[in-house]
């Protein structure tokens, strides 16, 4: 793991099951996501329909649900799920024996 690229950003257990952080960066706002089953999962905290803070939302299976609109987001892929279009930066994560980084100079990925 290269210094330059990843961050520590806390342990798994700083974020509840079916639950998110927010983690600000000089990126903006990281959302980090925890699912049911401890996968974890960041990308940019606002929705691409009108900016709502994803973080806030409703995790379920590997999506989370805007509070604002309830569009629906894949956090595999940052992209919006049903007839909603648009997506959002996927941010690479680690857990390292349940500490937690993510990537901000290389490898993030904006859905298409």
């Amino acid at each position: 793991m290269s210094a330059g690229n990843w961050i520590a950003i806390g342990t798994i257990d700083d974020i509840p099951r079916r639950g998110a952080r927010c983690v600000a960066t000089p990126r903006g706002r990281i959302g980090v996501f925890r699912t049911a089953d401890d996968r974890v999962f960041a990308i940019e905290d606002h929705c691409p329909h009108k900016g709502g803070p994803l973080s806030q939302g409703i995790v379920h299976g590997a999506s989370v649900t805007c509070p604002l609109h309830n569009w629906v987001i894949s956090l595999e892929t940052g992209q919006a799920q049903g007839a909603d279009v648009g997506s959002v930066t996927i941010i690479p994560v680690r857990n390292e024996d349940g500490r937690l980084f993510i990537a901000l100079l290389a490898g993030a990925t904006r859905a298409t």
